[in-house]
């Protein structure tokens, strides 16, 4: 079955394997719940069909939650990762660490012996001060300080991420789709839940078993991936943000701000990146799209030049991506992915698709159907 000029697989038995839901039974990888990430079953399958060896390097430029580089652990590759927003680099680099359960303990007990200090609350926005009933505002900001004080540094961030779990289970915090809201309800006090999740992540630590590692994971743009040499990669997985999707600064606003003083204005996002950048080049294929569409296309042109340049010769490649909707009409992300992909100078195996899903207008009219597919690439 072909779509123009690409070899179309049909593989619908797959949809799951590009959802997060697998992860959140599986230690570690369920660790910090990244509602558009993939699973590190698809990870494993698609390793194997791009044939990467023990000891290769396994690029996602894109990476999210971290799994692509934290399953390369345990399957004895080496796993780089770069993401352009804090959040998920320090979620990647908390997954990917290796750690003592002891020192791990220790670290936990000594954050909880510490006692609640009066917080001053100057300088959070509103948004934060909403997030969260006053006395559970006042505790995170004592822990967090404790955290802080702990001298080794993998024990700092495997608690951090621990306490920035606790602290969303203990807010108003609801995430409705691609809305974040507060909803003013009972939560649980925060000190016993962070001991609670700290402790199970401890346990994950106990029942991992890792081949390689730890990964590096690095904050940059997939645009200009300027610590990685030329042609030194074996293999790019990967799941760039789809097109006309979820706004990751604003659903992740509280935990910006929080942990990594980072305040949605401070953060200019380009379609891709969180950086400015120059208006885009005219590319013809992308006559007719809307703007945002064209923008975004334009700025994975770049990230792809990107990817064939890191990798090496007969080097290949699996880019998960899904169709964009608009009023008027479902854009093919896949196809005009693979043929921009063709014009850097991949040659595209085969777009397999994965899933497919009704696409309307208003909720009543139907205007076509949006694909999630993986395209195949070779170098």
């Amino acid at each position: 079955m072909f779509q123009g000029a690409y070899p179309l697989e049909e593989r619908y038995d797959l949809w799951s394997l590009a959802t997060f839901k697998p992860n959140r039974k599986i230690p570690v990888h369920r660790w910090f719940y990244f509602k558009e990430g993939f699973s590190r079953e698809l990870v494993v399958m698609l390793a194997g069909e791009l044939g990467v060896s023990e000891g290769d390097i396994v690029l996602d430029p894109f990476v999210g939650s971290g799994t692509t580089p934290l399953t390369c652990m345990e399957l004895g590759y080496r796993g780089i990762g770069v993401d352009a927003s804090p959040l998920a680099v320090f979620v990647s680099l908390a997954k990917t660490r290796i750690y003592s359960p002891d020192e791990l303990r220790q670290a936990l007990d000594s954050c909880l012996a510490t006692r609640p200090i009066h917080q001053v609350l100057d300088g959070l926005s509103n948004t934060v001060k909403r997030a969260f009933p006053m006395k559970s505002l006042q505790e995170l900001l004592s822990l967090m300080d404790a955290v802080e004080t702990v001298e080794n540094e993998d024990s700092r961030i495997f608690l951090k991420l621990a306490l920035m779990n606790a602290a969303v289970k203990a807010s108003y915090i609801y995430r409705d789709g691609s809305v974040l809201k507060f909803v003013k309800r009972p939560v649980p006090p925060l000190r016993p839940l962070f001991r609670k999740i700290a402790q199970a992540m401890i346990d994950d630590v106990k029942k991992i078993h890792f081949r390689s590692g730890p990964a590096i994971i690095l904050e940059g743009d997939a645009r200009r991936l300027e610590a990685i040499e030329d042609e030194s990669v074996n293999v790019i997985i990967t799941s760039p943000p789809y097109l006309n999707k979820i706004e990751y600064t604003k659903m992740y606003e509280v935990e910006l701000e929080l942990f990594f003083r980072k305040k949605r204005l401070d953060l200019l996002r380009s379609y891709i990146g969180l950086i400015a950048r120059s208006p885009p080049r005219e590319i013809p294929s992308l006559d007719g799209l809307p703007d945002s569409a064209k923008l975004y296309f334009y700025d994975m042109s770049e990230s792809l030049k990107e990817m064939w340049r890191v990798l090496m010769d007969g080097g290949r490649a699996a880019v998960v991506v899904a169709g964009g909707v608009y009023p008027d009409k479902v854009v093919e992300s896949d196809v005009i992915l693979a043929a921009l992909a063709e014009d850097v100078g991949f040659k595209v195996e085969k777009i397999r698709v994965i899933s497919r899903r009704v696409a309307t207008s208003g909720r009543t009219h139907r205007i076509g159907a949006a694909r999630e597919s993986i395209i195949y690439l070779r170098k």
